[in-house]
C-alpha cells in the first residue's frame, strides 16, 4: 500500500441523518400504541447509520503491484494499471462543476462524491480502453498527485 484514502461523510451528515430517523420514528411513534411505538427507532436509526456507511465505502488507493505494472490505482473496485496512465492533475473546487458538467466526456470513469471538494484526473493512454479519463473525488489531491508522479505519471 503506497497511499490510500476513505471517503467519509462529513460528520454533521449523521447528526442530521439521526435527527430525520429519530424525526420519522417519533412521527410514527405519536400515531400508534405498543410494539408499533418503539418498532420505527429499532428499523429507523440502524437504516440511516447503514446509509451513510455505504456512502463512506469509496477507498481511493495506490498499491504496489508484483506483476509487470509496478503499481495501480484503485477506486473501490475499479483498477487502474500506472503504466497506462500518461498524465494526470488536480481539479481544484473552482473547475469542478465545470469537469462534470460540459466538459465530461460520456466515457469517462467518474467517481464523484459531493461532500469532497477538489478531485484528481487521471489521463489514459491505452489503445484498448475506450475511456479517455479517470474522475475521481479526494481529499488529499496534492499527496495523490505525489504518489502518482513517483510512479512515472506526467503531472500538469
Amino acid at each position: 500500500m503506497l497511499w490510500s484514502e476513505r471517503l467519509w461523510v462529513p460528520i454533521w451528515w449523521w447528526a442530521a441523518g439521526g435527527a430525520v430517523a429519530v424525526l420519522l420514528a417519533a412521527e410514527i411513534h405519536m400515531g400508534a400504541p405498543g410494539i408499533r411505538a418503539w418498532l420505527p427507532y429499532v428499523v429507523l436509526l440502524p437504516l440511516i447509520a447503514w446509509a451513510l456507511f455505504a456512502f463512506s465505502r469509496l477507498r481511493v488507493e495506490v498499491v504496489a503491484d508484483t506483476g509487470a505494472s509496478g503499481a495501480e490505482l484503485r477506486v473501490g473496485k475499479a483498477h487502474l494499471p500506472l503504466d497506462v496512465v500518461s498524465k494526470a492533475a488536480v481539479v481544484p473546487a473552482t473547475a469542478k462543476s465545470a469537469a462534470l458538467g460540459r466538459q465530461l466526456d460520456p466515457l469517462a470513469f467518474v467517481q464523484h462524491r459531493t461532500w469532497v471538494k477538489q478531485m484528481v484526473i487521471v489521463v489514459l493512454d491505452d489503445p484498448d480502453d475506450p475511456t479517455p479519463y479517470w474522475l475521481v473525488s479526494t481529499k488529499r489531491p496534492e499527496e495523490l498527485l505525489a504518489v502518482l508522479t513517483a510512479h512515472g505519471v506526467e503531472a500538469r
